[in-house]
């Protein structure tokens, strides 16, 4: 599973195309899928030796069937979703200028901008990531009217490595390293912190982590997920049950009670890690979101996307 937190200044918000404000509800997005009708062969849904559509690399099963990213009305489908769901930005998963989700990136910001999402980038650790290379995306990432960064794996350089991308980054742009080391971010000049994984870096942790970030004048972005499960992925690592839903209520609880300046979801739709809040339907051989607040059947189809509604609303009314 992914395991990373990231940092940022506590600053009141300014209105900056793109830049959520304080008191956000970001989500981690992922648009590396495809199909053959769309992108000319399967992606993602077949890793680990599965046969799409039948059997797809998930221990869930979407309930639109398996979908491509490139596909403009699943997009827009999921932003309104996301939107449906209280979210304010969206963070994409992004493997470098020329990938594929690079790629995908003016038609995700469209459909998120429809639904008045701001939009945020994951800058993941692809193959030839330095310093150098990060300080020229950043670059590239402004013009595209990105604001917000979130980097995962930041522990691949030195405090001394990222000093000058962070002081050198466009202006109004925010930084945030996903770790616990909160130390670590506020020297290297990110702008605040996320976890990422909560399985590792669980509700128990968050106040302790807000507290070091506060300190640090950096912003606290603690990451809460339904739940994790990777093993038809082949994901070799611990899983997380679900609780009919009392994993993800107790981690909201945990993170509001921690006080943060963001709360960050993990995730939408990284369906391989069993994360993603996105609508699942009921089928035989795959888990499913049945008794998620007491929901069965299509109604609990949507459970994570109405439960998220729920708690940033809450969010939002400490703000």
């Amino acid at each position: 599973m992914r395991r990373l937190l990231a940092g940022g200044l506590v600053i009141a918000y300014l209105a900056v195309p793109g830049l959520a404000r304080a008191g956000t509800v970001a989500i981690f997005y992922y648009p590396w899928y495809g199909t053959p009708l769309h992108d000319g062969s399967w992606e993602h849904w077949d890793q680990n030796g599965h046969q799409p559509p039948a059997s797809v690399y998930s221990s869930f099963f979407p309930a639109t069937g398996p979908y491509s990213s490139g596909d403009p009305r699943m997009v827009a489908r999921q932003m309104q979703e996301i939107a449906s769901a209280g979210v304010d930005e969206v963070i994409v998963s992004w493997w470098g200028r020329g990938s594929a989700e690079d790629l995908r990136l003016p038609l995700v910001m469209k459909a998120a901008h429809a639904q008045h999402l701001a939009v945020a980038i994951h800058l993941e650790p692809y193959a030839g990531r330095s310093p150098a290379t990060i300080a020229q995306d950043l670059l590239y990432l402004a013009a595209k009217g990105i604001r917000d960064v979130y980097v995962y794996h930041p522990l691949d350089f030195t405090v001394a490595d990222w000093q000058p991308v962070t002081l050198q980054k466009p202006a109004g742009m925010r930084l945030f390293a996903a770790t616990d080391l909160v130390g670590f971010a506020a020297d290297a000049g990110f702008n605040g912190f996320y976890t990422y994984d909560f399985i590792d870096y669980g509700g128990a942790k968050f106040i302790r982590l807000c507290e070091e970030a506060h300190a640090h004048g950096i912003l606290c972005a603690p990451s809460v997920g339904p739940g994790y499960n990777g093993d038809r992925a082949g994901e070799l690592s611990l899983t997380r049950a679900r609780d009919d839903g009392a994993t993800y209520d107790a981690l909201w609880k945990a993170a509001i009670r921690a006080k943060p300046d963001m709360v960050t979801i993990t995730s939408f739709n990284e369906w391989g890690e069993g994360t993603q809040i996105e609508p699942a339907e009921t089928k035989k051989g795959y888990l499913s979101y049945d008794g998620s607040w007491g929901l069965q059947g299509a109604a609990a189809e949507d459970a994570y996307l109405t439960r998220t509604a729920y708690w940033s609303a809450r969010f939002h009314a400490l703000k």
